[in-house]
């Protein structure tokens, strides 16, 4: 485990995320990871997709056990990601893709030193 870790993302947000430490929810039917927000208080159901898991923490196939792994490994990025996310839709809930992960100032680190 990590002595210390990335600065949040959201810490800049103006809403107050958190999330939940209960498990997340494999979605069979739609190849997601479901897992729950709070913003300003209020529950979020938010989500990530297969296709990101496999892509960028490392899960190499599409089954349940193999995304919940990626996931757990991810937490703290996707957390940060999830965050980032829900601060510019206004704190409706969201999926995230692969290519979001790619985006620009949606890093837990952008631009300072760890």
């Amino acid at each position: 485990m990590n002595a210390t870790l990335p600065r949040p993302a959201y810490e800049d947000s103006l809403m107050h995320i958190t999330f939940s430490d209960d498990k997340p929810f494999f979605d069979g039917t739609n190849l997601t990871v479901r897992f729950m927000a709070r913003v300003d208080g209020e529950a979020v159901v938010c989500a990530i997709t297969a296709e990101a898991l496999e892509d960028h923490f490392g899960a190499d196939s599409a089954l349940e056990s193999t995304l919940m792994a990626a996931f757990d490994k991810g937490r703290n990025r996707i957390r940060s990601v999830c965050a980032e996310a829900l601060d510019q839709n206004d704190g409706d809930g969201v999926l995230l893709h692969s290519g979001l992960f790619r985006v620009e100032g949606m890093e837990p680190d952008h631009g300072g030193a760890a």
